[in-house]
């Protein structure tokens, strides 16, 4: 009897001192999942980073910026989630976004895709472009002159054009919101639109490069027409730009890597 407690003590030892070969792939894999669970769920409830590959943004955001977007700022809908997993109708908590809100959403005709845009009007607000300039609810929004400026878009096109100040009424209480606008043209596609009336739980939404934005100015019901954008298909508010690059050289110049970052606009708050 002494003898197998002393066999039983031994071998106990032995087992606890080195795991096996196949609870070391099961502590692997629960790591792994760990590992995965945390990373979804911090993207699905809190923060998750895009990229922007179009220039219709301009000034604000440029081509080639990458984004902390705050999944929690204007509650949780089926787009929050890994999939599209439709496990509730509209956005949990319902909350309404302010005027001038730089956001991420889906796009109206395909929700596969994300759009990045400023948001203009909110559900009850006239919205409308007069040789353009901005009005909303029949008045003018302030927008001064600041001088030229050049910028190159997705395509390595340069766009010369001048930069304006616009001034945007708060909504709800909030302070008005101060941002760059790029015009490039005085005869744009939709220098001129109706007055339109943005109807509940939608918003009205535009780019700041105004003369190259596929936004909710394109009213048809054309494949790349935005539109008014569904409350639900929110996605996040944009915060911050945490890393940019230029990519103006092939990606194997790997020793011009460093001098494509955009040094300057890391860590750039979005207003």
């Amino acid at each position: 009897m002494v003898g197998m407690g002393q066999a039983d003590d031994m071998a106990s030892t032995s087992q606890g001192g080195k795991p096996s070969g196949t609870e070391s792939i099961i502590e692997t894999i629960r790591s792994l999942v760990i590992v995965v669970l945390i990373v979804v769920g911090v993207r699905t409830f809190l923060w998750e980073p895009f990229n922007i590959p179009s220039g219709s943004m301009i000034p604000t955001l440029q081509v080639g910026d990458y984004l902390w977007v705050s999944k929690y700022s204007y509650g949780y809908s089926r787009y929050s989630f890994p999939f599209s997993l439709n496990l509730f109708e509209g956005r949990v908590p319902d909350r309404v976004p302010h005027r001038g809100d730089v956001a991420v959403f889906r796009f109206t005709k395909d929700t596969s895709i994300d759009y990045v845009k400023r948001i203009i009007g909110l559900p009850g607000d006239h919205v409308q472009v007069r040789a353009g300039q901005l009005y909303l609810n029949g008045k003018a929004v302030p927008c001064a002159p600041r001088g030229e400026y050049a910028a190159v878009d997705e395509h390595r096109t340069r766009m010369d054009g001048a930069l304006c100040h616009e001034t945007l009424p708060g909504s709800a209480g909030a302070a008005p919101v101060e941002h760059d606008v790029l015009r490039l043209t005085d005869d744009g596609m939709q220098n001129d639109t109706p007055d339109y009336v943005v109807p509940p739980g939608y918003f009205f939404a535009m780019g700041d490069n105004r003369d190259d934005s596929a936004d909710s100015r394109f009213m048809g019901d054309g494949r790349e027409d935005l539109g008014f954008v569904p409350m639900e298909n929110l996605v996040g508010h944009v915060g911050m730009v945490f890393f940019s690059v230029d990519s103006a050289y092939p990606v194997w110049q790997f020793w011009e890597w460093p001098m494509e970052i955009r040094w300057a606009r890391l860590f750039t708050m979005i207003h």
